[in-house]
């Protein structure tokens, strides 16, 4: 595989049985960054709301299986809307759909597959967050048309990797929304928003010459600036939905770390380099995670 890519074949991935390795690359095991954006939505609004350690412990444990699951069926997904478009984009004709490795019927049994355990997890929640969990399911299939119709795909990716906060508020309290699990949600929307943006920079040459649409291509030179917007909007709905629980003071004072790694972002930003996209796309597993510790030690 020549060129720039984000496939790994190297690690724990080397070691799978050759027959299995197109379902891991085809579900992104190989990349669990994605695993972590989907997931930690959810844990932020756990963290805000669960009654209680044991039951936020149990919850976040469910929504760990079900981000590994749900976001290789949406790759699944993804990837058989894009299969033709994968093969004309440097990063991403290896994939196994665009490449021949796995075909579209083999994908289709496999998406079951990840579907039937997504409901097995998702039976486990209350009655709230079950209905929440299959309106997602609209979201996740609508997402790879919006490439094709809008300049603003990762709107609706923010969206769509965004539904964890509402679903993970109303797993933990019963209850679909509260004013502070809107500013939750729309806080991951803006971050998503601002992330994938820096990420589909990667593509953006390749998705000017076959017509794909993004916020990439659209904010072009002026994409720091739109992400400073992103950002600094994402940190002053978290700090309003922290708020509305009545968190302590220092809980709001470690907002500052994650306030300093998405100004680094926006700082360090380079939409030339693919390399350096991936690499502050990447950095925002630790973003989210820093936004978890505070929204834990504002409870202390």
């Amino acid at each position: 595989m020549s060129g720039f890519t984000d496939i790994r074949l190297s690690g724990w991935v080397a070691r799978v049985p050759p027959r299995f390795v197109p379902y891991v690359l085809l579900a992104r095991l190989d990349r669990p960054v994605g695993v972590w954006l989907l997931f930690l939505p959810g844990l932020w609004a756990i963290c805000l709301a669960a009654h209680g350690f044991w039951a936020g412990l149990w919850l976040a444990a469910l929504f760990a299986v079900g981000s590994v699951v749900m976001r290789g069926a949406g790759c699944v997904v993804n990837d058989l809307w894009d299969r033709k478009m994968d093969a004309q984009v440097e990063r991403t004709r290896g994939r196994p759909l665009a490449s021949g490795a796995v075909t579209p019927m083999q994908a289709l049994v496999f998406l079951a597959l990840l579907c039937l355990v997504g409901l097995g997890i998702l039976l486990l929640l209350n009655r709230a967050a079950q209905i929440l969990g299959v309106c997602s399911l609209l979201l996740v299939a609508l997402y790879p048309a919006a490439k094709r119709v809008t300049w603003w795909p990762q709107v609706v990716l923010g969206f769509t990797f965004g539904w964890g906060a509402p679903m993970g508020y109303a797993a933990a309290t019963g209850h679909f929304c509260s004013w502070p699990s809107l500013c939750l949600y729309g806080a991951a929307v803006l971050w998503i928003l601002g992330y994938d943006t820096i990420y589909a920079h990667q593509d953006r040459e390749d998705d000017t010459m076959i017509g794909v649409k993004s916020t990439a291509r659209l904010f072009g030179a002026k994409t720091r600036e739109m992400l400073a917007v992103c950002y600094t909007g994402t940190l002053l709905l978290l700090l309003l939905a922290m708020a509305g629980f009545g968190l302590h003071v220092w809980g709001y004072a470690l907002m500052l770390v994650p306030g300093a790694l998405l100004a680094w972002q926006v700082a360090r930003l380079d939409i030339n380099d693919p390399v350096r996209c991936l690499a502050l796309f990447k950095l925002n597993r630790e973003v989210g995670l820093a936004v978890a510790v505070a929204i834990l030690v504002g409870w202390i």
